[in-house]
Order: structure tokens, then C-alpha cells, then sequence
């Protein structure tokens, strides 16, 4: 019987509530003062206005290269704006080139301004 009851016993101690209560990863950081709880630090993004302008700079100077039938991808992008502009009211038709260069030209911002965050970031604080 002592041996039955040390087995049933061992069975069900995994169902029994732990003495040690499991930390809510959620509760970790309490704002200084008013009490409210945040999950992670406040100002997460830590935007640095030198990764901004370098990273427009960055971008312009590939996209300004004329590598599309003599042409670059800026300048594609400002010519399609000045001919959707001339007809003003009207807005640009779905199958206009603009949307594809405008498509492209903020999408490659986009990544050169990450990228540009992500190493400029990563370098401060000594990830690499």
C-alpha cells in the first residue's frame, strides 16, 4: 500500500501549484512615480536624427545614379509627380508609373533608413 501511494503520489505532484509563483514577464518595469506598468522601456525606438539624415543621403545617392535606361530611379519618381500633377484633380490611374516608382523609391528609404538604425544602433551599444 506504501508503495501505491508513493506512485499516485508522484503522479499527481506535477498537477500540484508550484510554492514558487511564476514571474509575469509582462510586470517586469514600473514607471518611476505614477505607477503604471510598461513591458518595455519607454523610449524603445531611440531615433537619432543623424541615422534620419544619414540614411536619406544614403538613399539618395544610389537612387540618383541613372542606371534605368539613363535615367534614376529620383528622378523617374519627380517626373511622374510633375505629369500626375498637371492633371490635378484628377488622381493618378492605377496603371500610371507612378505608383511603381513611388513603390520603389520609399521602399528602398525604408530599408536604407533600418538598416541605417539597426547599424548605427547595434554600434553604440556594442552589439558588433
Amino acid at each position: 500500500m506504501s508503495m501505491l501511494c508513493g506512485m499516485f503520489c508522484n503522479l499527481f505532484a506535477g498537477f500540484v501549484k508550484s510554492p514558487v509563483s511564476a514571474r509575469n514577464p509582462l510586470r517586469q518595469a514600473v514607471a518611476m512615480g505614477n505607477g503604471r506598468v510598461t513591458c518595455f522601456e519607454r523610449n524603445w525606438l531611440r531615433a537619432d536624427y543623424s541615422v534620419i539624415g544619414f540614411g536619406l543621403i544614403g538613399w539618395l545617392a544610389p537612387s540618383s545614379v541613372p542606371a534605368i535606361n539613363g535615367k534614376s530611379l529620383t528622378g523617374l519618381f519627380f517626373e511622374s509627380i510633375g505629369a500626375e500633377l498637371a492633371h490635378f484633380p484628377t488622381p493618378p490611374a492605377l496603371t500610371s508609373s507612378f505608383w511603381l516608382w513611388l513603390v520603389t523609391w520609399h521602399l528602398g528609404l525604408f530599408i536604407c533608413l533600418t538598416f541605417g538604425q539597426i547599424g548605427f544602433k547595434g554600434r553604440t551599444e556594442e552589439y558588433f
